[in-house]
């Protein structure tokens, strides 16, 4: 009777959440294996993984796999690296740190599509954004940066909205570290960047695995910054899997090929899950 009270208590929640999670996943799966276009209206015939070939051999899959792993990886390096000289450089007191503190996280609080138009028009416009001025200050030509360099672009937007996430995260870990180490390894003769790669650096081996596999996670669906500035463009230079998966979908009007594309989306989710427990997951043990 102990153990079934908690059970029959839990039960009527955990049902909830698992009918929440496998109702859509099993309508997805449905929908991937029969002709279903929204202009097309009929009998949704079975036709296999005839949806699946379709959108892997759409002209725009290479690039947009590609898009996405270079987003990814561009995106986690850039927030790792500047979180950690940023949480370094305001771990230490100053007059006015709080402030600093609260303006540096910030960011991301912001919407993605407010983040997207923010960069859109008030950064890199090429004719009034604050780079275009940057630019002719010094006498060069300003770039146009989303026809040009559009997922240099993106990549900067989102590096921008998640760096105040790595580094709360980092700044609460140093506020761990233990001090009593730092000076003795002070006392021993040890430099500024011998502290750094034997001390802090391994103290924050646990909290960069947790920002890499967290960024992992909510970088893969990245659309709004690209609907949002390029849309995809110019070509598929800026196209990733979620802007595809929305073009099959939504301008296309096939749920079936979009369904197949997401289905793609959660099975290469789930391998650089993978690859990322076997990689840095030891971290969290």
């Amino acid at each position: 009777m102990n153990r079934l009270l908690p059970r029959a208590l839990m039960a009527p929640a955990v049902v909830t959440l698992f009918l929440w999670m496998i109702v859509p996943l099993a309508m997805t799966i449905y929908f991937s294996v029969v002709r279903y276009n929204l202009m097309q209206p009929g009998p949704k015939d079975f036709i296999g993984l005839a949806n699946w070939e379709f959108f892997v051999t759409d002209p725009d899959f290479g690039a947009s796999v590609g898009n996405t792993l270079l987003l990814l990886g561009s995106v986690i390096a850039i927030t790792v690296v500047l979180g950690v000289a940023l949480a370094l450089l305001v771990n230490e007191a100053f007059p006015g740190r709080g402030i600093v503190r609260v303006l540096l996280i910030s960011p991301f609080f912001v919407m993605p599509t407010a983040n997207a138009l923010l960069w859109k028009h008030m950064m890199m416009n090429p004719v009034y954004g604050v780079l275009a001025q940057v630019w002719l200050f010094f006498g060069l030509t300003p770039v146009d940066w989303l026809t040009d360099h559009p997922l240099f672009a993106v990549i900067l937007m989102v590096a921008w909205q998640w760096l105040p996430f790595a580094c709360l995260i980092f700044i609460t870990s140093l506020q761990s570290l233990d001090r009593d180490q730092m000076e003795a390894a002070g006392m021993d003769g040890a430099n500024a960047l011998q502290k750094f790669w034997f001390l802090t650096l391994p103290h924050l081996a646990r909290p960069i695995a947790v920002v890499v596999m967290i960024e992992m996670i909510f970088l893969m669906s990245v659309f709004a910054e690209i609907f949002t500035t390029t849309g995809g463009g110019p070509g598929n230079e800026s196209t990733n899997v979620a802007f595809l998966i929305f073009k099959q979908a939504l301008m296309n009007f096939d749920v079936g090929v979009a369904s197949a594309g997401a289905l793609f989306a959660v099975v290469l989710a789930n391998i650089a899950a993978v690859f990322l427990i076997r990689m840095i997951g030891k971290n969290l043990d």
